[in-house]
């Protein structure tokens, strides 16, 4: 029976994110991956070479669908036409789940490709929550919203973004997408201590975690998805499994992408600090 997290759902055990780089290695290796992270947007176009490789890849691993133009916490109207194309490809790929940000993306109909940060408000709080609900009901599921890195606050906010997350995610009945990254970043940019983010976190609502590199430029973080994860994200990440019991873990690279081998090796690292703390039975179960 394979390990389920605590919300009851069964987990996939350890992931990585695809990238093109890594299609072929993928097909010809089969390396010890538990399942992969597709890019939603990667894949909306009918046909062509992405599309392909995401059939042939998914007919071998399990699957999740990841998006960055939901901007589920824009003014705009929610755009429904992304959302059928959505809708159609998890109909074809048959992902675990969906998940997108917590942020905004655009405004007055122009992406500014940037996952932009919420103010921590009542009104916002209650606009993002309507809006989950209508996405949730359009695509027939409960969707994943992850927590995004930030490097500016708003005067405005009232609420922790730790409390803002956990007020979305029960008030929408959604789950949680944990960066444990992000959550470093931001600690480091406004100066706050991340295990009071861990605290307020709602385990039961984790059903997957990220774990990345950023770019370190002395006064502030960058969340460049461009390096290795660091030991104090690594133990964060301890931290979080201590906490809330086994997640699907997988790690994010966008830029500067190794071989696939090298990102295997890292996240049996990731393996590691999971067999440490639950057991080897545990994620042999997880990974089965």
């Amino acid at each position: 029976m394979p390990l389920t997290s605590r919300n009851g759902l069964p987990t996939l055990g350890f992931g990585l994110g695809l990238r093109p780089d890594h299609y072929l290695a993928i097909l010809e290796d089969r390396p010890r991956v538990d399942w992969f992270e597709a890019i939603t947007e990667n894949y909306l176009v009918p046909g062509g070479k992405p599309l392909d490789f995401l059939d042939r890849i998914r007919a071998d691993y399990p699957m999740v669908m990841h998006g960055v133009s939901l901007s589920i916490g824009s003014i705009d109207p929610l755009d429904l036409d992304y959302l059928a194309a959505v809708k159609a490809l998890a109909s074809r790929l048959e992902p675990a789940w969906i998940s997108d940000h917590l942020c905004w993306t655009g405004v007055q109909g122009v992406n500014l490709h940037d996952l932009l940060p919420l103010p921590y408000t009542e009104e916002a709080l209650a606009h993002v929550v309507e809006r989950v609900c209508r996405v949730q009901d359009f695509l027939g599921r409960r969707i994943l919203l992850e927590n995004v890195s930030s490097y500016v606050a708003f005067h405005d906010s009232v609420i922790t973004e730790w409390d803002f997350v956990a007020a979305v995610c029960r008030q929408a009945d959604c789950l949680l997408l944990l960066d444990v990254n992000n959550i470093h970043v931001s600690a480091f940019n406004h100066g706050f201590d991340p295990l009071d983010y861990l605290a307020a976190v709602p385990g039961e609502r984790v059903q997957q975690i990220h774990l990345a590199g950023h770019t370190d430029n002395g006064d502030h973080l960058v969340d460049t998805h461009d390096h290795p994860v660091i030991d104090p994200v690594w133990t964060l990440y301890a931290e979080a499994v201590r906490r809330f019991g086994f997640a699907s873990t997988m790690i994010e690279r966008d830029d500067r992408i190794p071989p696939l081998a090298e990102l295997v090796a890292e996240l049996d690292h990731a393996r590691a600090i999971g067999a440490a703390l639950l057991g080897d039975a545990l994620l042999g179960e997880a990974s089965a």
